[in-house]
């Protein structure tokens, strides 16, 4: 370590740095989380347009309770695959508050565009928002998280 010049270390610092972001950049939440959170959304779209008040009630609380157990165990985002669990300081500690802000977005994405469905006329607007969210949810959603980190520094 005696003979290390100021631009190796610089270097060698500059590559630890860009490792670590790289890590940190693959940190979420798996795929299957993401099509489970759209299936949940559809049904919930479903029940919604043609099921009973109570049921709508009790299949939302349902969800959110699902949700809530398989997201403590996954929301800090760390366990994406098995292969690499990163600490929680590479993570970042703002994960779960960007998720559960996504989760609000969605619902009012949802809203809105079952609102603008139902002004047109559409006999089951709530399905299909929830299909198209649900749509956004599957496909885009480690994207949309992995974006929306970065924008707030998680």
């Amino acid at each position: 370590m005696e003979n290390v010049a100021p631009d190796q270390a610089r270097a060698a610092l500059e590559a630890a740095e860009r490792a670590r972001r790289q890590v940190a950049d693959e940190v979420g939440l798996p795929r299957a989380y993401w099509w489970g959170m759209a299936a949940g959304w559809v049904v919930l779209g479903v029940i919604g347009d043609l099921g009973p008040q109570w049921l709508v009630i009790a299949a939302t609380l349902a969800f959110g309770a699902g949700h809530s157990f398989v997201a403590s165990r996954l929301l800090d985002g760390r366990r994406r695959t098995g292969g690499v669990q990163v600490s929680a300081a590479v993570a970042g500690r703002r994960t779960p508050l960007v998720v559960i802000a996504m989760l609000i977005g969605f619902v009012c994405v949802t809203i809105g565009l079952a609102l603008s469905l139902d002004a047109d006329g559409d006999a089951h607007p709530g399905i299909w928002a929830a299909v198209m969210v649900a749509a956004i949810i599957g496909f885009g959603g480690p994207e949309l998280l992995r974006v929306l980190r970065r924008w707030a520094r998680a």
